[in-house]
C-alpha cells in the first residue's frame, strides 16, 4: 500500500503526494537521488542528476529574464536538453511549448507567435535543415522570441544576436543551490498552472494549443501507473517523441511517478529499440501500430532476446486484429494493452483491462481508467444506451484547461460540467469496454501523427496553380492512413502532382505532405456549396492512390 507521501498517489499540496511536476522530481531526488531514472546515449542519469539540471536551467532562464507564466519552446529530438528545459521550466513556473522538430515555416510562425514564446531550444542543424541559418533570416517573423538556444554552437556564418547554446543556459544557472527554488518563483507553480502547451491540428486548419497543467499531466500519469501496476522495477525504451503526450506523459512522467527507468532514444528506430530492449532487459514496449509493424519486420530479420518484456502497449491508432495476433505471438509472456488518449486528456484515459483476452483487445480500446469518467452521447449531447454508437466524452482531473487564448474553440471542445468532447465515435459495451467506430471529424492518423485535411488544403490553395483542394485519409498498410488530395487547377493553369507535393513539403511537417494528388476539373458539392467529402472519397479515393505516389 503506498505511503501518504508516495508520488503515485494524489494528495494536498503540503503533507501529501507532490502535486506539481517540479515537486515530483524533487521528491524522487530526495528519496533516491542515486537511483537511475534515465539512460541517455548509454550514460545513466539519476533522479538527483536530473533534479540538479532542472535547478540550473530554471535559474538560468530566470537570469535571462524568463518569468513564471512565460512560454518557452522546444523543437528538438528526444534528449537530456529537452527534459532539462521541461523540468527547468516546470520548476520556474513557465510553460513549455512542445514543437515537432519536423515543423517548418508555416507551423513555426503560427505556433511561436500565437503562444508568445520568448525562448526556443532547437538543434543548430540537422540533416534536413540548418536551423541556425533558417532562424537567422526567419526571426523577424517571430518577434516575441528573444533567445535561440541551440544544442550545439552554430557556425560563425549562421550566428546572430540572441543565439546561444544549452550549455550556456545551464552555466548561467549553475550557481543555484541544488534543490533550491529558482529566482522569480516565490512559491513555485501551482497544480492548476500551465506546464505544457501542445498544439493539435484544428479542423479549420488553425492549430490549437492544448493547455496541459501540472495537475492534468500528473493525473493521467498516475492513473496509467495504477492501472498497469507499474513500480520501481518497471522500465521502458523511450522512443516516442517527447513533443507528444505519448512520449511525455505515457513515457517520462508515468515512469517518474512509478520510480522506474527510461532508456531514452533520440527518435524511433526499430533496430535501436530492439537493441535497447535486449541490452537493458526492459519490461514495457510502447508504440503506435506503424512502429510495431517495423519492429516485427526488424525482429524477423535480426532476432534478439526481448523475453524481458511483460507489457506491450499499442496506442495512437486503431489496432488491427492481424497485427494484434502477430504481437501476441511474438511476445507470448507479455500482456497486450490498447492505450487511448489525446492531447486534451493529457495522456492515457482508456486502457485495456487487466483481464482482457486477445479477442477483447482486438475488439475494444479498453475501459476508462482511474477515477476518470466517460460517457457516449448523441448529437444533442444526451447519453445513449450501450450498443449505440455516439461521441465519447471524458471527465476528470486529466482534462486540459482549454486551448491557449482561443475561447471559442475551447467552448466547442471543453463542455459545461467538465466534459471533454473527444470527437471520436465509439460504442460502449455493457461492462464499460469501448469500441471505436470512427471519427466525428475529418482527422486521419498517419503513423501515429494527427493530420487534419483543412490545414493541408490551406497550403495547397496558396500555390498559384490551385483553385481548390480537398483531402481525406486513405488506408495504408504501413502508416495506417495517408493523405489523398484532389486538386482543381485555376483556369488556364496546369497543376503538377509532384510539384504540389514539393510545395507542401517545403511548408509542412513531412507526415502532413499528401501521399497522393489527383488533378480534376471539378469536385462534387453539397446543396450548400461545400465540398461533399463523402462523395469525393467515393469517386476519387481509389483513383487517387494511383496518382503521384510519394
Amino acid at each position: 500500500m503506498p505511503s501518504p507521501e508516495d508520488p503515485r498517489t494524489a494528495g494536498p499540496r503540503h503533507g501529501g503526494a507532490p502535486v506539481t511536476i517540479a515537486e515530483l522530481l524533487a521528491w524522487r531526488a530526495a528519496h533516491g537521488a542515486e537511483r537511475v531514472f534515465l539512460v541517455v546515449d548509454g550514460q545513466p542519469v539519476t533522479f538527483g542528476d536530473l533534479d540538479r539540471l532542472a535547478t540550473c536551467v530554471a535559474a538560468g532562464l530566470s537570469s535571462w529574464g524568463i518569468r513564471p507564466g512565460d512560454r518557452v519552446a522546444v523543437a528538438a529530438p528526444n534528449g537530456l536538453p529537452w527534459l532539462g528545459l521541461f523540468f527547468g521550466a516546470a520548476r520556474l513556473g513557465a510553460a513549455l511549448v512542445t514543437l515537432n522538430p519536423r515543423y517548418r515555416e508555416q507551423e513555426l510562425r503560427y505556433m511561436l507567435n500565437q503562444s508568445g514564446t520568448r525562448l526556443l531550444l532547437c538543434p543548430a542543424a540537422t540533416p534536413e535543415l540548418d536551423f541556425a541559418t533558417f532562424f537567422a533570416g526567419f526571426r523577424t517573423e517571430v518577434p516575441t522570441v528573444e533567445r535561440y538556444v541551440f544544442l550545439d554552437p552554430p557556425t560563425e556564418e549562421s550566428c546572430f544576436d540572441g543565439a546561444t547554446t544549452f550549455d550556456e543556459l545551464v552555466a548561467a544557472g549553475s550557481g543555484a543551490r541544488a534543490g533550491g527554488r529558482a529566482p522569480g518563483a516565490t512559491d513555485g507553480p501551482g497544480p492548476g498552472d500551465p506546464a505544457v502547451i501542445l498544439y493539435t491540428s484544428g479542423t479549420t486548419g488553425q492549430p490549437r494549443g492544448a493547455v496541459l497543467t501540472h495537475a492534468s499531466l500528473l493525473a493521467s500519469a498516475r492513473a496509467q501507473v495504477a492501472h498497469l501496476g507499474w513500480d520501481e522495477h518497471t522500465s521502458t525504451v523511450g522512443s516516442l517523441p517527447l513533443n507528444h503526450v505519448g512520449g511525455l506523459t505515457c513515457g517520462i512522467l508515468s515512469l517518474l511517478v512509478a520510480g522506474g527507468t527510461v532508456v531514452l532514444l533520440p527518435a524511433f528506430s526499430p533496430t535501436a529499440v530492439l537493441a535497447a530492449t535486449s541490452e537493458h532487459h526492459t519490461t514495457v514496449l510502447s508504440g503506435v501500430p506503424t512502429m510495431f509493424l517495423m519492429l516485427l519486420q526488424a525482429l524477423a530479420a535480426n532476432p534478439v532476446d526481448t523475453s524481458s518484456l511483460r507489457q506491450v502497449i499499442v496506442g495512437g491508432s486503431i489496432l488491427d486484429p492481424s497485427l494484434a495476433r502477430q504481437v501476441a505471438a511474438t511476445w507470448p509472456h507479455a500482456r497486450l494493452v490498447n492505450l487511448y488518449g489525446l492531447s486534451e486528456s493529457s495522456g492515457a484515459s482508456v486502457l485495456s483491462a487487466a483481464d482482457d483476452d486477445l479477442d477483447t483487445v482486438t475488439r475494444s480500446i479498453g475501459v476508462v481508467i482511474g477515477d476518470f469518467e466517460g460517457r457516449v452521447v448523441d448529437d444533442a449531447g444526451d447519453p445513449v444506451a450501450p450498443g449505440t454508437v455516439g461521441e465519447l466524452q471524458l471527465r476528470g482531473a486529466c482534462v486540459a484547461a482549454g486551448y491557449w487564448e482561443m475561447p471559442a474553440e475551447t467552448a466547442e471542445t471543453f463542455l459545461p460540467g467538465g466534459w471533454l468532447a473527444t470527437g471520436d465515435m465509439v460504442e460502449a459495451e455493457a461492462d464499460g469496454h469501448l469500441a471505436v467506430r470512427g471519427r466525428k471529424k475529418e482527422l486521419y492518423i498517419q503513423g501515429g501523427f494527427n493530420v487534419y485535411p483543412a490545414e493541408v488544403e490551406a497550403v495547397l490553395a496558396t500555390h498559384p496553380a490551385v483553385a481548390l483542394a480537398a483531402g481525406f485519409g486513405v488506408p495504408d498498410p504501413v502508416y495506417g492512413e495517408v493523405g489523398a488530395y484532389v486538386v482543381v487547377p485555376r483556369p488556364g493553369a496546369e497543376a503538377d502532382p509532384d510539384e504540389l507535393r514539393a510545395w507542401c513539403a517545403a511548408r509542412l511537417a513531412d507526415y502532413k505532405v499528401p501521399r497522393y494528388v489527383t488533378i480534376v476539373s471539378d469536385v462534387p458539392l453539397t446543396p450548400a456549396g461545400k465540398v461533399a467529402k463523402a462523395e469525393l472519397r467515393r469517386r476519387f479515393g481509389a483513383g487517387s492512390q494511383r496518382s503521384a505516389p510519394g
